[in-house]
């Protein structure tokens, strides 16, 4: 296991402070490579960074934003997690990025499984930087510990895969493994004090699948780096 722990004294703080350094790791790539790509998570945490992001003065012409997964749902959907990047971190300075959809119009998600994964491919590998979350189940992206798919999913050599998770009211399309844990940079973003005691059960053992976070605790990948607050 390799992570970095920062602990801040709020969650505006903790923003401001990850903002900065996903900044930082977006504007090395635009210089090194003319290009950048930015994975984030949905829900309600990362508003307050998307908030931060989107104020940052970078070239966001050449960055490639997408969701670490998607629940299959029209985009002009509450629940839809690239909704959510068009309307909190995607305006402002951050107008001009491109956004890369998870969703197709297909009906069943797996039929839109080789369009979202041409699509990521595109964006080019390895990724430069992911943000991802975390549940109180131990689930990152839509790597559920109750999916049915989950074990084939773990060991995917693709960069999407659908999953069907019976505690979750619609099936999902999510980034695996092997995608994730080759980014350049990888930032786990959490808050409160359930997620650091989640946090703490992650790492005291090694059961991949009674927690999916730890596929980015223990396999292996960038240095992780955890940003925390109350």
């Amino acid at each position: 296991m390799a992570h970095d722990w920062f602990e801040f004294p709020d969650r505006d703080a903790l923003a401001a402070a990850l903002g900065a350094r996903i900044g930082e790791r977006l504007a090395e790539a635009i210089d090194t490579r003319k290009q950048a790509s930015l994975v984030v998570s949905g829900g309600r945490t990362p508003v307050r960074l998307f908030g931060a992001l989107s104020k940052l003065p970078l070239n966001w012409s050449s960055i490639h934003v997408l969701p670490a997964d998607e629940r299959w749902v029209d985009e002009q959907e509450a629940a839809s997690n690239v909704g959510l990047i068009r309307r909190e971190l995607v305006r402002d300075q951050a107008a001009a990025a491109h956004v890369i959809s998870l969703k197709t119009p297909h009906t069943l998600p797996e039929s839109g499984q080789m369009v979202a994964e041409a699509r990521v491919a595109e964006v080019g590998f390895p990724l430069d930087v992911v943000v991802l979350g975390m549940g109180n189940d131990g689930h990152t992206a839509s790597l559920f510990p109750d999916a049915p798919e989950l074990t084939g999913v773990l060991d995917s050599d693709h960069a999407c895969e659908v999953v069907r998770p019976p505690s979750q009211p619609t099936a999902r399309m999510t980034l695996t493994p092997v995608a994730l844990n080759n980014a350049r940079h990888q930032f786990l973003h959490i808050e409160g004090d359930d997620k650091r005691e989640t946090f703490e059960r992650a790492i005291a053992d090694r059961d991949v699948e009674a927690m999916p976070v730890r596929t980015v605790l223990f396999d292996r990948g960038p240095r992780l780096q955890v940003y925390w607050s109350p």
